[in-house]
């Protein structure tokens, strides 16, 4: 059966994953977790606990996989606006660091590697 279930991170369409997602599945695109909160239709930020099922257990990582019994895949649980905010933030962090972020400095590849081998 088709669906139209996209990852909540990063929208990829995960059409070609079958349903009911295993808690395992990951997202092709940006390998985060599935079987989350977040995905999940009975997740809502603006009520407590943040899941409109009062008999499913309190989950605290709503991002992290989990073993929630009322896990039902969204299709709406991607949210451009969320997106568009995370990168911004993240393009803002990358200038002001020139990058930084993702890579080490100079000569810090090598420091970073000395102290690896400290603890091997």
């Amino acid at each position: 059966m088709a669906h139209n279930i996209a990852c909540y991170r990063c929208g990829t369409l995960l059409s070609k994953l079958s349903l009911p997602l295993s808690r395992q599945d990951e997202c092709p695109n940006c390998q985060v977790y599935l079987h989350v909160c977040r995905m999940c239709r009975h997740y809502d930020r603006s009520v407590p606990r943040q899941c409109r099922e009062d008999g499913a257990e309190d989950v605290t990582d709503k991002t992290g996989v989990n073993f929630c019994d009322w896990f039902v895949p969204c299709e709406n649980a991607f949210d451009a606006r969320l997106k568009a905010e995370e990168d911004k933030a993240r393009q803002a962090l990358n200038s002001l660091f020139g990058g930084a972020a993702d890579k080490p400095e100079n000569g810090a590849s090598g420091e970073l590697s000395d102290a690896e081998k400290l603890f091997r």
